[in-house]
């Protein structure tokens, strides 16, 4: 995808209120162009496709002096914006996490510079509104910035706890298990009580426009229904804040073949048990409980992950 292409994307989710409960860190105004990113000039010998990324994924900022810092007050943010998240569509994939932590460790050269790039990653890859947020790519990113000399004791705490809640429940490990409590007062756990092959926590509040949008695609998918009326789906509707009255009232909304439960102990946000900055939120679990998607809101994701997983 060209860069410009990223650009009005990512500006309006990053300016606009996609989901429930997200924080929004708004772009800097942008300044004028002193000059334009300059792409890498790819060698004269015929490249395959894979060659060519594995190319670009090594050498995409190499004319990028990251030793000069005065550029910074002239960059264009958004082109900037547009730049990175090209650079991570195109080349890089949770696969190659290296790519992230070689671009951070050559943006380590001073403060100013590793900020910038720092904050291009936050608002591309962990910024709940981007479409193109990514725990696994964003990880390298905060050991990047606890490794580095420039953090003092009160300004490691942020990476430090993002980082924490970035390694829970990750893409091919066990998902976190909590109690969960039914209307009628039933208890029960994640790995004690569902044992249906797949497993999908939607993570859901009564007060969520979203939600309800997600709600709808998910009962209106004939996938999703046929799993479930096989018993190869659980759908866990959770809610994890503490208003009781709200949880109940918004029961008649959600589909009977559901499991309407809330987290009564309040555990998923006292322990951090779950990363909910940001909702809806979908995980897809395995029988076993490992995670197959991670905090999605994309049904489609979902039913290609399990057609995916069973063929296997």
């Amino acid at each position: 995808m060209h860069l410009k292409s990223y650009i009005p994307l990512l500006l309006l989710a990053l300016t606009g209120s996609v989901a429930c409960g997200r924080r929004s860190t708004a772009p800097s105004t942008p300044q004028p162009v002193a000059h334009e990113f300059r792409m890498p000039t790819l060698p004269p010998e015929a490249l395959s496709d894979e060659e060519r990324r594995d190319y670009m994924r090594l050498h995409f900022w190499d004319r990028f002096d990251f030793s000069d810092t005065l550029q910074l007050q002239r960059l264009d943010t958004a082109h900037m914006l547009g730049v990175f998240a090209s650079y991570v569509a195109q080349y890089v994939s949770p696969h190659h996490p290296e790519a992230i932590d070689t671009l951070m460790r050559h943006a380590a050269t001073s403060r100013p510079m590793f900020e910038y790039f720092q904050m291009l990653a936050e608002r591309v890859l962990h910024n709940p509104n981007s479409p193109m947020r990514n725990d696994e790519l964003y990880i390298p990113v905060l050991r990047a910035a606890l490794a580095t000399p420039w953090l003092d004791t009160w300004e490691r705490l942020r990476p430090e706890e993002e980082l924490h809640m970035a390694l829970q429940n990750r893409v091919g490990q066990p998902a976190n298990d909590f109690t969960y409590e039914q209307l009628s007062g039933t208890q029960g756990t994640l790995y004690g009580n569902i044992h249906s092959p797949y497993t999908v926590l939607f993570f859901t509040n009564p007060e969520c426009p979203m939600c309800g949008q997600i709600s709808a695609e998910l009962a209106a998918s004939p996938r999703i229904n046929e799993w479930i009326e096989r018993g190869d789906l659980c759908i866990v509707a959770l809610y994890a804040d503490s208003d009781t009255a709200a949880w109940r009232t918004h029961a008649e909304a959600v589909p009977a073949t559901w499991l309407y439960v809330r987290n009564a102990d309040g555990t998923i946000l006292s322990e951090g048990l779950y990363d909910l900055k940001a909702i809806p939120s979908l995980y897809l679990l395995d029988r076993d409980k490992w995670v197959l998607v991670k905090d999605t809101v994309s049904v489609p994701e979902l039913e290609e992950a399990i057609d995916r997983h069973a063929a296997m």
